[in-house]
């Protein structure tokens, strides 16, 4: 209980991170590496193709803008001043390139670096064309390779972004040379053509370095939503697997989340709708709960007769303020109870015990030597026979005491029941020289796996079936020993043939030194029970239909991995 409470911040947190998880786009693991030149430079694809379908959408604007331009009647002076002919070839080439890319790109045609490399490359030798055919770089058009430098970085990085920086250079410095060579214009600027180089190199670095960033935060920040998800995933887990109940509601009872636990103590196999569905007095507990917040505990009672403690707590989130209902069974209180006293009575015990039996042999002792003597009268001898046997009674008794003081916490391992009890009963019946056909057993087609401590689970065992064989009347037919399922908990049935207990009795059955026998102790269904709730399993004593006696022994399902707090 300690532990759960210290633990009940963190699994806040995770309930309400679970709550207000919003459904996000897939995301692809696919890392593209543009520049064959680059080292560990990557960006997601995704985004990758995104911003070649945005570079595309420019290309395509830019494009229509030369054509629609130049045939307009506002057409100014500059678009194609100089070569009207080349103008019209060059701009209407790049119309159709930008709408081949489009195609290739939208049905990727290509790869994203070839067609990405395409791009920049045709936009480099086209706008340079252009820029001649309307003045050369006194026009200004060559302003326009700045932004393809730009968007070479972004797209492709690494050292291709420089080759383009470079080869814009070359293009531009070209030109100019041929436009001297040809006396195209009236003066050169080979001024403004370096200059323009070496804008095109700085805007290549900068597009570099702001790429080569951008790619660091999305790494972190993808890092750290698989490092987010990975944390859920495992809250999660540890909330579906706690043995605690967990159920999320809001104020109007409508049930938000309930974990497996949850699910198996309320005996249900589908998330019920509404806390009435439950049970109407976890209903009615919950609204006045949220009356009077002091009142934040309470004992279920559920139809298949176990209790179940029930514990409200507010889940306030940004949006709105949820309720955490924890449930716990009544065996987990049971089993930390049993583990405290069984070690505060095996002191005890250990020490009565030994005071006990060292007078208790003498006493024992004595009373064999006083039988032995010829000049007993016979009814001396029948005094000192009830010494022997009420001797041997108390030795018994000292026995099962101290079975109480060596008792060890629960180990508790997976053990299949079909072959554990085929190599129990096989046991058993060699050990106390009983017919194999004195006991009938049966289980499941499939395999059943329990978890319990194979030792306690073969002495609860071993005491049901003595008692099986001494009251159960075995002379009227075989013991059964019937291993069955019920929703997910296991169980093993010992059905005899004795006419069964009156129900005064039942209610005492399982009480430390109560037997209706003179020569029991009172101590072996006690001592079971006491071993079962150690290992958080259940016996029950009932009734058959046709009342026969029936001692049911439930366990913990295997299959079911709980976390134990």
């Amino acid at each position: 209980m300690l532990r759960l409470r210290a633990l009940l911040s963190i699994l806040t947190k995770s309930l309400q991170n679970a709550i207000l998880k919003t459904n996000m786009p897939p995301n692809t693991n696919e890392t593209i590496f543009p520049c064959p030149f680059s080292k560990g430079y990557g960006i997601p694809a995704q985004q990758a193709w995104l911003l070649l379908k945005v570079f595309l959408g420019y290309r395509l604007v830019l494009a229509g803008l030369f054509v629609i331009l130049f045939y307009s009647e506002t057409n100014s002076s500059l678009l194609g001043a100089y070569d009207s002919k080349l103008f019209t070839y060059s701009s209407q080439s790049y119309l159709i390139i930008s709408i081949l890319s489009g195609i290739c790109i939208f049905w990727r045609l290509t790869s994203y670096t070839t067609q990405a490399q395409l791009l920049i490359i045709t936009d480099i030798l086209i706008l340079t064309l252009i820029m001649h055919a309307s003045g050369g770089v006194n026009s200004g058009m060559g302003a326009l390779l700045a932004v393809s430098i730009a968007a070479g970085g972004l797209l492709i990085g690494g050292r291709c972004a420089m080759f383009f920086a470079a080869l814009a250079s070359l293009a531009v410095l070209a030109e100019q040379i041929f436009a001297d060579y040809m006396h195209s214009f009236n003066s050169t600027s080979y001024a403004n053509a370096g200059m323009l180089g070496a804008a095109f190199f700085t805007i290549s670095l900068l597009s570099y370095i702001l790429a080569k960033r951008s790619e660091q935060i999305l790494q972190l920040a993808d890092q750290q939503k698989r490092t987010i998800t990975k944390l859920e995933d495992l809250n999660k887990y540890i909330i579906q697997h706690l043995q605690s109940g967990i159920i999320i509601t809001n104020k109007q009872q409508t049930i938000q989340m309930a974990n497996e636990s949850a699910l198996r103590l309320v005996n249900l196999a589908v998330l019920p709708v509404n806390l009435g569905d439950i049970s109407s007095y976890l209903s009615q507990a919950f609204q006045t709960w949220l009356a009077d917040p002091e009142q934040n505990l309470v004992l279920l009672q559920l139809p298949n007769q176990s209790q179940i403690h029930s514990r409200f707590m507010p889940l306030p989130t940004e949006t709105e303020v949820f309720y955490m209902i924890i449930l716990e069974d009544i065996a987990l209180y049971n089993q930390q109870v049993q583990q405290s006293k069984l070690v505060s009575l095996g002191r005890l015990t250990a020490s009565i015990a030994h005071e006990i039996r060292n007078p208790l042999g003498a006493i024992s002792h004595a009373g064999q030597l006083l039988s032995e003597n010829p000049l007993l009268s016979v009814q001396d001898k029948r005094l000192a026979e009830i010494i022997q046997t009420h001797s041997v009674r108390v030795n018994h008794i000292i026995e099962d005491i101290l079975q109480l003081s060596r008792r060890t916490d629960s180990r508790r391992e997976k053990v299949y029941l079909k072959p554990w009890l085929d190599n129990y009963l096989k046991n058993f019946t060699l050990e106390h020289s009983v017919e194999i056909d004195a006991f009938t057993l049966s289980y499941p087609a499939e395999a059943v796996c329990v978890l319990m401590d194979t030792g306690h689970l073969r002495q609860i065992m071993d005491n049901l079936c003595r008692n099986a064989l001494k009251y159960g009347k075995p002379e009227l037919g075989p013991i059964i020993l019937r291993a069955f399922s019920v929703q997910d908990t296991h169980c093993i049935a010992i059905i005899d043939n004795g006419s069964g207990i009156s129900n005064e009795y039942q209610n005492h059955l399982f009480e430390p030194f109560f037997t209706t026998s003179s020569s029991g102790t009172g101590l072996g269904l006690y001592i079971s029970r006491e071993l079962a709730e150690l290992n958080q399993a259940k016996l029950s004593y009932y009734l058959t239909d046709d009342n026969r006696s029936c001692f049911r022994l439930c366990l913990l399902n295997a299959e079911q991995t709980l976390i134990d707090l």
